[in-house]
């Protein structure tokens, strides 16, 4: 895909986990490779995650969870994403998540899910390969 603008990403910690260091290697990795990256830091709601992603036109939510809450999280996203009409910015979660949940997920909007260990390069070319172009819908 051919993109006038860099891909933007926001990378969020949603949550009372408060281990950030994965999240900062992805967000750094995305940058070096060429992407706009907005990290919204600790203990994000998802409301404020979803409207930091509407305010920066971002094309990737990418968000990192470590405390076993995405069965709430990652629905509430999708559906605030879907209230807003922004249903069209992929959705990628890192982190600790069962692979039982993992279906579910991906039912709920979630395009891939990244554990521990997955290589950057991975992660990069699945948002390059993956993001939609941005600007078709009038929210």
């Amino acid at each position: 895909m051919t993109n006038k603008h860099p891909i933007r990403v926001l990378v969020a910690k949603p949550g009372l986990d408060g281990h950030d260091r994965g999240a900062k290697i992805i967000a750094r990795a995305l940058r070096d490779a060429g992407m706009e990256v907005i990290y919204t830091g600790l203990r994000q709601t998802p409301e404020m995650i979803v409207s930091a992603a509407i305010q920066e036109d971002v094309d990737c939510i990418g968000l990192s969870i470590l405390s076993g809450a995405h069965n709430v999280i990652v629905p509430r996203i999708t559906a605030l994403l879907r209230e807003q009409k922004a249903e069209d910015i992929l959705l990628v979660l890192g982190g600790t998540i069962p692979d039982e949940d993992q279906p579910k997920l991906k039912e709920n909007g979630v395009s891939a899910i990244f554990g521990p260990g997955t290589p950057l390069e991975t992660t990069i070319t699945f948002i390059r390969e993956n993001v939609k172009p941005r600007g078709l819908l009038i929210r």
